[in-house]
């Protein structure tokens, strides 16, 4: 109940910041972006004490760490692998160039419009 409770004030909070972003147009733009980033992390620091915010925190946390143990590739191994698929699209392309040019070359001649 209590997590509830403070969700919706969160939620309340937020939407009422983006309300006087609005309703307070004469004000420089400035203050009302700081005022609503305030109101927004004060907003996502209450969510996060809820239990939904424990298990956004944890997820955050082990994705944080698998990132770590990503193997990511060389410059080489990118390059090479770009080009593979540069290479490749061409040729695919080619292929499909060809295969229209013959199902053309095919319904011309089955309909009698010549070649």
């Amino acid at each position: 109940m209590a997590d509830k409770i403070k969700l919706s004030l969160a939620l309340i909070l937020l939407l009422a910041a983006i309300v006087a972003f609005y309703l307070l147009g004469e004000y420089p733009l400035l203050y009302r972006v700081l005022g609503l980033l305030v109101a927004g992390g004060i907003a996502a620091a209450i969510a996060l004490l809820t239990e939904p915010g424990r298990h956004a925190r944890e997820f955050l946390r082990g994705s944080m760490m698998e990132v770590r143990k990503v193997v990511w590739p060389t410059r080489k191994e990118t390059a090479q692998t770009t080009l593979i698929v540069i290479i490749m699209v061409i040729v695919i392309g080619i292929f499909l160039w060809l295969l229209d040019m013959f199902l053309l070359w095919a319904v011309r001649l089955l309909t009698g419009q010549g070649v």
